[in-house]
This record gives C-alpha cells, sequence and structure tokens, in this order.
C-alpha cells in the first residue's frame, strides 16, 4: 500500500481533520490499520476529565479516542500517556514524556486544538518554564506519529551525524515537510522519511529494505542501518 506522506502532510497542517487522516493512512502503510479498539472510550475520558477538573481540549479527546491504545505509533521512544497519567501542570495538560523523563509535553487548555508546548527537566526547577513546540495539537500528534516510526522495532531504519553537504542533497532528493518543531526539519521521499535535527543528526526511516538502499545511495555517509 502506498501513501502520500507529502501531500497528506500539507494538508494536515492547516486541518486538523486531515492530521486524522494523515495518521490513518500513515499507519495502514507503515504500521497496521487503526481499529475501533485502538482509542480510548468518550466515557473514560470523561472520567479523566472528572479527574483532572479541568475540560480536554477536543482535539486531544479526538486522538486519544482514535489511536491512544497504539503504542507501536505513539510509544517507541517517548510515550504518549493513557488518560490516568495525564497531569496537569501551570494550566498546561500533560500529555507525552520524553523516554528518560528529561522533557514533557503539554496542551493548553484554551481552545478546540490548542498549541502545544514543551519543558525540559532542569537542575534548578525555578529555570523551568514552557516553550512554544507546534501550534496545534493535531499538528504535534502529526510530529509524533513520524517520529515514533523512526524507532519502531523491526522497521528499516539508519541515523548518522550530518555533514555538510546532507542538507542540499536532501532538498535536490526529497521533499521538505511543512511540519517543523524547534530545531527539526522533515524529509519524504517514495516510502522514506528523514528527520534532521539541529543540523547535528539524521534519523532515517524507509518502507521497504530497497527504498532504505537508495536513501544510503542519495544521501551517503556512515550510517547506522538497523533492517
Amino acid at each position: 500500500m502506498t501513501f502520500d506522506v507529502a501531500g497528506s502532510a500539507a494538508l494536515a497542517v492547516h486541518d486538523r481533520s486531515a492530521a486524522w487522516r494523515f495518521i490513518e493512512g500513515f499507519a495502514a502503510a507503515w504500521a497496521d490499520p487503526i481499529e475501533a479498539q485502538d482509542g480510548w472510550t468518550r466515557r473514560e475520558l470523561a472520567e479523566t476529565e472528572d479527574r483532572l477538573g479541568v475540560r480536554v481540549p477536543e482535539a486531544v479527546k479526538e486522538a486519544l479516542a482514535l489511536f491512544g491504545k497504539r503504542p507501536d505509533l505513539t510509544s517507541n521512544q517517548d510515550r504518549l500517556l493513557v488518560p490516568s497519567e495525564l497531569r496537569v501542570e501551570d494550566d498546561v495538560l500533560v500529555f507525552r514524556d520524553e523516554n528518560q523523563s528529561v522533557a514533557a509535553w503539554g496542551a493548553a487548555l484554551a481552545g478546540e486544538d490548542p498549541e502545544v508546548l514543551v519543558k525540559f527537566d532542569l537542575v534548578d526547577k525555578r529555570e523551568e518554564h514552557w516553550d512554544a513546540w507546534l501550534p496545534r495539537f493535531s499538528l504535534a500528534c502529526v510530529e509524533m506519529v513520524l517520529s515514533e516510526a523512526l524507532f519502531r522495532d523491526g522497521a528499516e531504519t539508519a541515523d548518522r551525524e550530518m555533514s555538510g553537504a546532507d542538507t542540499s542533497l536532501l532538498h535536490d532528493n526529497f521533499v521538505a515537510l511543512p511540519v517543523r518543531s524547534p530545531g527539526t526539519r522533515w524529509f519524504a521521499g517514495d516510502d522514506v522519511i528523514v528527520r534532521e535535527d539541529t543540523d547535528e543528526w539524521l534519523w532515517a526511516r524507509a518502507r521497504t529494505p530497497e527504498a532504505l538502499e537508495l536513501l544510503l545511495e542519495r544521501v551517503p555517509g556512515d550510517w547506522t542501518t538497523e533492517y
């Protein structure tokens, strides 16, 4: 099954329904199709609101109801929290934790599809604060699913330190995606996605071994690969 990552991502940037369609299409092509049992029920999410004493934004509830029970899409490295783990800090709904607990992602409580923020764990807790991550929760879910795909067990993946020629090679051979959290850029080609982190590191995932081999030819370097 083929899936137009670049075209679907371009739509997802502007519309949360398109973001959910992106995740459904990506899951079907790159993992397993999303099924009815893969989400939390609205009753369970209402109980979470009662426990927290706040209204959970609609986009958060839509995401958890759609794929909240699919750790293969959301939690291969960092972790999407289950409803019983959601917490409120500084009027921010924390929904995702970094794998070594050095960062947390949260959604603003105002709006249907609110801004997403990130906070890093610091030795001096007085220095901790929430910084902008992505303008909409649904878009952050697209970025999350792409990122977690890079670390899926048994998948065709590769990573390496960046070289000076990499940025131009990526632009020449792939399509830049309009999904940019601070410090990252995304690229996609036929059956390949690549994330560039802070001009320092490349992470890649291919849907087939042949696609991964083509990436290694087009963007050569000292890749560490898993097939």
